[in-house]
């Protein structure tokens, strides 16, 4: 099984965040998006991983050798492909063609989700969807009576579904994406302006590919900071308390679920629930409730909710309740 993982957008509904680091490379509850998805998709395969293929920008060496450690955490080869023009999710997981072959996962890195199945890899292909009350902003899938994908709609204006798809999906023979990815390209087909996976989907599903629906028990988004934010708090809920032995908490009080990095120092402070502390950061004097904080920064006299703070920040809140988004390398008295 290989996992194909497109990531070369910077994420521009997560700014500032993502001006320093993609947005995959965001922290949920202590660990990148990216590396929780993968680590997601593996559970569910049922099969040995032997490939992680990442499609990425040009994010600098110490960003490739990272994904490169993801993958081979997981027992994988980590491959690293580059996008170098934006031009659609089909042109996207087509930079990785080398790597697209035999059983095939394409997951793009902007999404998580809790699933309890094992992946049937029998099937021709399978797209995972998740039901939604206003499916009118996402692409959705219609099926037949035998549970069979008959038509893609991107962002109906008419209920045709609530089928929304997530961004994942597997494939019996990567070879056979492959092929129409190239057609794709090769012919100069455009939808808005961009070579669309969807084209190649039903290119394929003409020829006469099944296509199964995979239904999750919930998706996660990671699309702007709320969402994130969101993500990070339902991650706590799924997987409890987690304290680094190295975090010094002194004379505070931490509600669960939260996340405390390593050498963390927290005094005199209430945090939680649904707060995420990445390494090396302190905080001191502040209340800080559902919130995303990463590592290396200093809070002092904060009282913050639903917020996001990158990494190497400095910010005194003066004790004003507050809701922020303050990138890396910032300085707030």
């Amino acid at each position: 099984m290989k996992i194909i993982v497109p990531m070369a957008g910077r994420g521009s509904r997560l700014r500032p965040h993502t001006l320093t680091i993609p947005k995959p490379l965001i922290p949920v509850a202590g660990k990148a998006i990216v590396q929780r998805l993968v680590e997601d998709i593996v559970k569910v395969c049922g099969q040995e991983v032997d490939e992680i293929a990442f499609v990425i920008g040009d994010f600098g060496k110490e960003v490739e050798e990272s994904l490169v450690k993801v993958a081979e955490g997981l027992g994988a080869k980590g491959s690293i492909y580059h996008q170098n023009e934006p031009l659609g999710t089909a042109h996207a997981i087509l930079c990785a063609k080398d790597s697209l072959k035999g059983n095939c996962v394409v997951a793009f890195a902007d999404t998580l989700f809790k699933a309890d199945f094992t992946l049937d890899n029998t099937k021709d292909g399978i797209i995972w969807v998740s039901q939604i009350d206003d499916p009118s902003a996402f692409g959705v899938v219609k099926l037949n009576e035998e549970n069979i994908i008959i038509d893609f709609v991107e962002k109906p204006e008419t209920f045709v579904s609530d089928l929304a798809i997530i961004g994942i999906y597997y494939f019996k023979d990567g070879n056979n994406l492959k092929n129409e990815l190239q057609y794709l390209l090769d012919n100069d087909i455009k939808d808005k302006g961009e070579y669309q996976l969807t084209n190649a989907l039903e290119n394929m599903k003409n020829k006469g590919i099944n296509f199964s629906p995979g239904e999750v028990e919930e998706w996660l988004d990671c699309g702007n900071k709320n969402a994130t934010v969101y993500t990070n708090e339902r991650v706590l809920e799924h997987n409890g308390n987690i304290i680094s032995a190295t975090a010094v908490i002194e004379n505070s009080e931490i509600i669960e679920p939260c996340f405390i990095g390593e050498d963390v120092v927290i005094k005199n402070s209430t945090l939680g629930p649904h707060v995420a502390i990445g390494n090396n950061t302190s905080v001191e004097n502040s209340v800080i409730t559902k919130s995303i904080i990463q590592n290396e920064t200093q809070i002092i006299d904060a009282k913050i909710n639903n917020s996001m703070i990158g990494n190497k920040v400095s910010f005194n809140g003066n004790n004003t309740q507050q809701e922020i988004s303050i990138g890396d390398f910032s300085e707030v008295k």
